[in-house]
């Protein structure tokens, strides 16, 4: 963050946090937000336009129910739309020029000026029809999608009133702008790439602590205090998280289904005990980014200082996985072909594989190629067939299942950690958990 900031006063605008990493004050989040704004219209946005052959795009969306793509759009000082938002982009085939408008009263913060004659035209709709006209651009695109929500931010009336107000011969010329959105959405900048670290460094912290004897006593603590302990953390460090973590067991006990049961149906409020392996997702929001980490822990039995070979053991076999599915990622391949690729790399190597890993960004689950699912391990229709690109972030999420002979049951080592693809290489954005955290720490036996 110090060589983001460069020579500004870093006192002044840091609020610090023991043990943590630093925050930035809640002016200077905005400041950063909207600078990597302007960088991301200016530096990013044409060039997608041309990649996409999308010359006009328009993004509408009104308030408390804002576009996807609109809502990471916004100036940082505005929390939602104000009554119907209009952005007009528009970059001219032959003279490359690059137009960035909004047909509203007043401009979109700083970056998107306002264009809206309100003498001239008493009627929203009507300015805008009149700014595409004087364009006479070649492809409208409209958030319109069948397989990404992300991209499908058009609501059902503003879609109405738009084809409404349209000459024939431009609601002609109207497209899905599928390809735009997605690559809007899942672009990270080198910007983003300097403090992206920061806000996983600080999930891998907080899941450190968590899954310690600062916050478990076995026998006492339930896997669902740890949640809400995880929750009031990520709230008093000053972070935001997209979704409710969860945290579950696996022990040596009679059930013998706990590597099949569907997510949907872990238990929720069990006590830990020594013996048991558990088990965190967790994600966090800073600076409009995301995270999403599964990690795990062991609570030692009396008598025990280390991990037994066994969980290790099977625990090395879900980072060998993960090995498998990063060497897997080209440019170009789609996400069911990085799937088959790995899932048959694994068989040959007796793994017992799932994979179900997802871009990440500006939503935790984000635009882009997804790479299996869960509960589909042979073909992802849509979101499957889009192609990798460089400059792109990834949740790399699996699972592997192991025999644990001592236990007579199979286990399930279920990773995922946040990685970026640069166009020919995956790397691990804070590293990767390569051993399971020991409850208490070892340092405990040595006083």
């Amino acid at each position: 963050m110090k060589k983001l900031l460069g020579a500004l006063s870093i006192a002044s605008i840091f609020l610090t946090l023991p043990g943590q990493a630093q925050i930035l004050s809640v002016r200077e989040q905005a400041r950063i937000v909207n600078e990597n704004l302007a960088e991301r219209f200016e530096q990013l946005l044409p060039d997608m336009m041309t990649q996409t052959g999308i010359d006009m795009w328009l993004v509408i969306g009104r308030e408390y129910n804002e576009d996807p793509v609109l809502k990471t759009m916004l100036p940082a000082e505005w929390l939602s739309a104000r009554r119907r938002t209009m952005l007009l982009f528009y970059r001219d085939p032959q003279s490359k020029k690059f137009e960035k408008l909004a047909v509203a009263r007043y401009d979109f913060g700083d970056n998107i000026k306002a264009a809206w004659d309100t003498q001239k035209f008493p009627d929203q709709w009507d300015a805008l029809v009149s700014l595409i006209r004087q364009r006479n651009p070649q492809k409208i695109g409209i958030n319109t999608s069948m397989h990404f929500a992300h991209a499908d931010g058009l609501d059902h009336t503003e879609y109405q009133e738009l084809v409404q107000k349209l000459p024939p011969d431009l609601k002609n010329k109207l497209v899905s702008a599928e390809p735009l959105a997605i690559r809007w959405l899942e672009t990270r900048t080198a910007r983003e790439m300097q403090f992206y670290p920061q806000l996983i460094n600080a999930t891998h912290k907080i899941i450190e602590e968590g899954f310690s004897e600062q916050v478990i006593t076995p026998g006492i603590t339930t896997s669902d205090d740890v949640v809400w302990w995880f929750r009031q953390k990520i709230r008093d460090l000053g972070y935001d998280t997209w979704f409710h973590p969860t945290v579950d067991i696996q022990r040596m006990d009679a059930n013998k289904d706990e590597a099949q049961r569907s997510f949907s149906a872990r238990p929720k409020n069990n006590v830990i005990l020594p013996g048991d392996l558990i088990h965190v997702d967790i994600g966090i929001t800073y600076l409009r980014l995301n995270t999403d980490i599964q990690q795990h822990a062991y609570v030692l039995r009396p008598r025990e200082t280390a991990i037994p070979d066994s969980l290790r053991q099977a625990f090395n076999k879900a980072n060998r996985l993960q090995d498998i599915l990063t060497s897997q990622f080209k440019e170009g391949k789609t996400g069911n072909q990085i799937l088959a690729d790995a899932l048959s790399q694994a068989k040959k190597e007796n793994i017992a594989a799932t994979i179900y890993s997802h871009p990440i960004g500006y939503h935790g689950h984000a635009a882009g190629p997804a790479i299996g699912m869960w509960d589909n391990q042979a073909k992802v229709e849509g979101t499957g067939e889009q192609a990798l690109r460089p400059r792109t972030a990834y949740s790399i999420e699996l699972n592997a299942v192991s025999t644990i002979p001592e236990w007579k049951k199979d286990i399930r080592i279920m990773l995922e950690e946040d990685a970026y693809f640069d166009g020919t290489k995956v790397h691990y954005i804070d590293g990767r958990q390569k051993e399971i955290y020991p409850i208490p720490r070892p340092n405990r036996f040595n006083q």
